[in-house]
């Protein structure tokens, strides 16, 4: 997990960005969150990642980021990429387990907010997060510390792309679609993911398997 960076100033007023792909729940955290006189400024709210990156007021200080935002992009790519333009990310989400609580943190995320817990809760998370501050509720500290992460395969951006979307139900002529190639090369992808797993003693080797590992992984929900 990666440590905690440098605690510095917190600004005046916290300038916040909520991407949420369910808009009932993306207007009512901005309802609840703007409150500049109490230091947090809604600034953008958007359903996609592309239109986070595209609203006119972004850049932002802090980036409310919902884990699961079906766009076929890893959460992972998203805070990277957000940490390299100099905004942190809070991820939210439904589910909150382990392995997607450390796939976030590990990428760079400071916090991680389950939807069940209380907007005080995900508040806290973006005032620690403005300072360069990890936080995370005690329940999901115990969580983590009980947990024993999935061994490394090595996959490749593409080989990940490819066993994310056909273990989501896409047909190998979907995924191919979808990722501008052809379905050999497809085949290719997920036949050397699975071996890659295999490698580090995880069998994925049928769809089932493959979901089963993706919900484990966070790459999909359970339901």
């Amino acid at each position: 997990m990666a440590p905690p960076l440098i605690e510095e100033e917190r600004p005046a007023v916290i300038r916040v960005a909520i991407v949420d792909d369910h808009r009932l729940v993306l207007d009512a955290l901005t309802a609840r969150l703007h409150e500049p006189d109490k230091g947090i400024a809604v600034v953008a709210s958007e359903t996609t990642w592309g239109g986070l990156i595209t609203n006119p007021d972004f850049p932002v200080d802090v980036v409310v980021l919902d884990l699961r935002l079906e766009d076929g992009i890893p959460v992972g790519t998203k805070i990277r990429a957000l940490t390299a333009i100099g905004a942190v990310t809070v991820v939210i989400s439904r589910h909150a387990d382990t392995a997607s609580i450390t796939t976030a943190l590990q990428a760079g995320a400071l916090g991680f907010v389950a939807k069940t817990e209380s907007v005080d809760e995900l508040i806290e998370a973006i005032r620690a997060a403005a300072v360069h501050k990890q936080h995370l509720s005690d329940s999901l500290k115990a969580a983590l510390a009980e947990y024993t992460p999935t061994p490394d395969p090595g996959l490749g951006r593409q080989e990940l792309r490819a066993l994310m979307l056909y273990a989501g139900g896409r047909s190998i002529k979907e995924v191919a679609y979808d990722m501008e190639t052809t379905e050999e090369t497809v085949k290719s992808y997920i036949k050397r993911g699975r071996r890659k797993y295999r490698d580090v003693g995880i069998d994925v080797g049928t769809r089932i398997l493959l979901r089963r590992h993706g919900i484990r992984e966070g790459w999909l929900s359970p339901e």
